[in-house]
């Protein structure tokens, strides 16, 4: 199971990453199986039916790491959203334009999340996939971004033969393009919780200082009352993640619950009537 601080990792970057975790006897069969193909399902289909025990898909997803972040980050018995394989060849392949992976999603008090998994060691000059942490929780349309091309603290995904990463839907992204001699391989799923995603992971570290430092992490794309925007982002997150409703990063959220309800002496509300007195009405 993931820790807090982990968890904290994840609501601030919008992403949590194993290196290496899938064994390499796995990664050597994964290369047929991808290039075969993996059958594609409903939206929404569960787990246990789109991929089936004694199946690679599910095999991957029984990995003890790999089960422990899912089920951290949404819960048991999650939906299959929609899955993909992605092939990029040698010396071939545009660069994606920036993106987010959905046209239009305003929850607030759920998010999906997004399995990537490399078979093989991906490196700079294979391409990678390009995201920019933190970017999660500025909703976008699907591809409204696409004009820029580089932003302050993006990073380029490089990292060993078996390595999973972790993604919050929301996260912009986009794969760069392959100048290497090998194929680039990726598989994703898009899964959907169909739990609250109420304190799943271990919370045995929930009151460690290092917790609320790693929400404050700040990024170079989101300066001045940009950046502020996003702890406020994180706060509200959090507060959904943990059940913790007075959880703020500064005085952010604080503040937007002043909203006294008693009049002042002498005031009247005129939603009374005329003559109406107002003492003490809505408190």
């Amino acid at each position: 199971m993931m820790t807090s601080v982990e968890m904290a990792h994840f609501v601030s970057h919008g992403s949590f990453r194993l290196d290496g975790v899938v064994p390499e006897s796995m990664n050597e069969r994964a290369i047929d199986v991808l290039d075969t193909g993996i059958e594609p399902h409903p939206y929404g289909t569960p787990v246990e039916d789109a991929y089936p025990q004694g199946g690679f898909v599910r095999e991957l997803l029984d990995l003890p790491a790999v089960a422990g972040a899912l089920q951290s980050l949404v819960g048991p018995r999650p939906a299959v959203d929609h899955h993909a394989v992605h092939v990029r060849p040698p010396h071939g392949g545009n660069a994606q334009d920036m993106h987010g992976d959905a046209v239009l999603d305003t929850r607030t008090d759920a998010f999906d999340v997004q399995l990537m998994y490399y078979p093989r060691e991906v490196t700079l000059e294979q391409g990678g996939t390009l995201s920019v942490p933190g970017t999660h929780l500025r909703r976008i349309n699907e591809g409204a971004i696409g004009r820029y091309q580089n932003l302050r603290g993006q990073t380029r995904l490089t990292c060993p033969a078996g390595t999973v990463v972790f993604l919050h839907h929301g996260i912009w992204h986009g794969g760069r393009r392959n100048d290497s001699g090998q194929p680039r391989y990726m598989f994703k799923i898009r899964f959907n919780p169909t739990v609250r995603q109420l304190r799943l992971w271990n919370t045995d570290d929930i009151d460690d200082p290092q917790v609320r430092a790693t929400l404050a992490t700040r990024f170079e794309w989101a300066n001045g009352s940009q950046g502020r925007l996003e702890l406020i982002n994180r706060a509200k997150l959090w507060r959904v993640l943990t059940g913790d409703h007075d959880f703020d990063l500064d005085y952010y959220l604080t503040r937007e619950r002043i909203r006294p309800t008693t009049l002042a002496p002498g005031a009247t509300d005129p939603r009374l009537g005329a003559g109406g007195a107002g003492d003490g009405w809505g408190a």
